[in-house]
């Protein structure tokens, strides 16, 4: 069984208008989530594994991807201490069948207002469709 990432963030992660230290925190907390995206991991253990003094610099990493919507804060009533999980758009799967049920879920709750919305850049400009672009040298 192999775990399948999410293309949606991986694939425009370079272009993401956050920090380099977020992208790299946006790694590790796909890197301790679940399949699904539930990060079973409290800030101050964030904290002391991803070798930061305080829980408060790990919500300084946190904050962009929770402005993306990429982390998801559940709400007030529904907090069990620091409790976060990743979208389910941009959460690993056990498998490529699990993704897509996934995503088909997500997208029925995002229409009926039950989820929000990834606030991912757009492609300016459509990568290619397959390979690499034929490139010509003047001579």
């Amino acid at each position: 069984m192999a775990e399948v990432m999410s293309p949606l963030v991986g694939e425009r992660i370079w272009a993401l208008p956050i920090s380099g230290s977020a992208v790299k925190f946006l790694q590790y907390l796909l890197y301790r989530s679940e399949f699904g995206g539930h990060i079973p991991v409290k800030q101050k253990d964030m904290a002391r594994e991803y070798h930061q003094k305080t829980p408060q610099a790990i919500s300084a990493l946190m904050a962009p991807l929770c402005d993306l919507r990429i982390v998801l804060r559940p709400r007030s009533e529904e907090r069990d201490g620091n409790s976060y999980r990743l979208h389910p758009l941009a959460a690993k799967y056990e498998s490529h069948e699990a993704m897509e049920a996934a995503f088909r879920q997500a997208l029925r709750d995002i229409k009926a207002g039950e989820l929000p919305n990834l606030r991912l850049p757009a492609y300016v400009i459509a990568p290619p469709a397959q390979g690499r672009p034929t490139l010509q040298v003047a001579v």
